[in-house]
């Protein structure tokens, strides 16, 4: 169920003294960044504010994701499961979510194939601001949108060729760097490549 500021009293609030667990997930990659727990006041902040907002049950108050660290949780959706008993919040992070520096709480989980263009989707997102010397990416920006749809194109051609006259080593290769120049073409217009997922999701379904 999506969790509203008007349903969120349909919740199993009393399973828990009045707490309910909220599992963070990155909108983007699908990554478990965190869990905390919820009361109804920090779950109505929560999505009133747009910034994740838990309850300390160490200081009995709640507690703004972000609020002293500047490392905020934007949230995008919140779910409850079907005993209505646990949330499911995705966020957009604010630099690292962890207090120990890291990107997760969970740093070891290992994220799938498919979860990763979300997350170099990111990486090429934090290369805009960077100097052209910095990176190859920041390089490519620096260029404009004109030479970067060159650079995909020209790599379309190569998976082409590689398709019809090369090795399956090649293919992949190729294939990985339109996959890359594709991205950076995406960003520089700044659409998301969730917003191409959802086209394809559409054609789909018809």
């Amino acid at each position: 169920m999506l969790v509203t500021q008007d349903n969120i009293n349909e919740l199993a609030w009393q399973k828990m003294d009045n707490l309910i667990p909220a599992i963070i997930q990155h909108a983007g990659t699908g990554a478990i960044l965190m869990q905390g727990f919820m009361s109804q006041d920090s779950l109505m902040a929560t999505l009133t504010s747009g910034k994740a907002t838990f309850y300390s049950r160490s200081k009995q108050d709640l507690w703004i994701k972000g609020e002293t660290s500047g490392n905020f949780l934007n949230v995008k959706q919140v779910l409850t499961d079907c005993d209505k008993d646990s949330l499911l919040i995705a966020c957009q992070p604010i630099g690292p979510t962890c207090h120990l520096g890291t990107e997760s709480c969970f740093p070891e989980q290992k994220l799938s194939q498919q979860n990763f263009l979300s997350e170099l989707e990111q990486v090429i997102a934090s290369r805009k601001s960077d100097a052209p010397e910095d990176s190859y990416t920041a390089q490519l920006f620096s260029r404009g949108t004109t030479k970067i749809a060159q650079k995909v194109g020209e790599e379309g051609v190569e998976v082409a060729l590689a398709a019809v006259a090369e090795t399956k080593q090649d293919l992949l290769g190729e294939c990985a760097d339109l996959f890359y120049h594709t991205l950076v073409l995406l960003q520089d217009k700044n659409i998301e490549l969730s917003e191409v997922m959802a086209v394809l999701q559409q054609r789909h379904q018809k």
